[in-house]
């Protein structure tokens, strides 16, 4: 069993802290924090990005049969989340924070409504449509899994002389 390490904080206050670094890891791509953080938010990210990995393209094909108004039965061709990678897509749900994606400066509340509509959980969807595929070539090419953070050191913080790094998600 590995150790978690405290983080100077709380039981609860080290969980919230810790699912907002890696919600806005994901949503990001990079954040800047101290070097004890950022290894504790690296195995959970590579987690999520894992499952997004291996169930990204889990789909199932189904009909549905449904009463229009007239009282005519309407034949639909529907594609849904296969139970594995609604499994992960709900593991996932239950960790990490929703983020509302941020207006255009070019854009009216008309248009970014229309726009973000039929997404619900912006930060999962970009994890299963962005980096799942990314990643899985990538694991593909290497013959690897795993590695999908990189850390940063950028020297001593002005203070309390804490290691600041950045930690991204690779290209």
């Amino acid at each position: 069993m590995a150790l978690q390490r405290k983080l100077g904080r709380r039981a609860d206050q080290r969980k919230a802290l810790l699912r907002n670094q890696v919600t806005n890891l994901l949503w990001h791509g990079r954040i800047e924090t101290t070097l004890a953080r950022a290894k504790e938010v690296r195995g959970i990210a590579e987690r999520m990005v894992t499952l997004a990995v291996r169930t990204y393209d889990d789909t199932v094909s189904a009909q549905k049969e449904y009463h229009n108004e007239k009282g005519q039965i309407v034949t639909m061709d529907v594609v849904n989340d296969s139970p594995a990678k609604l499994v992960a897509r709900r593991q996932m749900l239950a960790y990490l924070y929703n983020i509302k994606p941020e207006k255009n400066p070019d854009e009216n509340k008309a248009e970014y409504r229309e726009r973000t509509k039929d997404i619900k959980h912006p930060v999962i969807e970009k994890v299963f449509r962005e980096y799942g595929p990314r990643y899985r070539t990538r694991n593909e090419e290497k013959n690897s899994a795993g590695g999908y953070t990189r850390i940063y050191r950028l020297g001593p913080r002005r203070g309390d002389a804490s290691e600041r790094v950045i930690i991204e998600m690779v290209k």
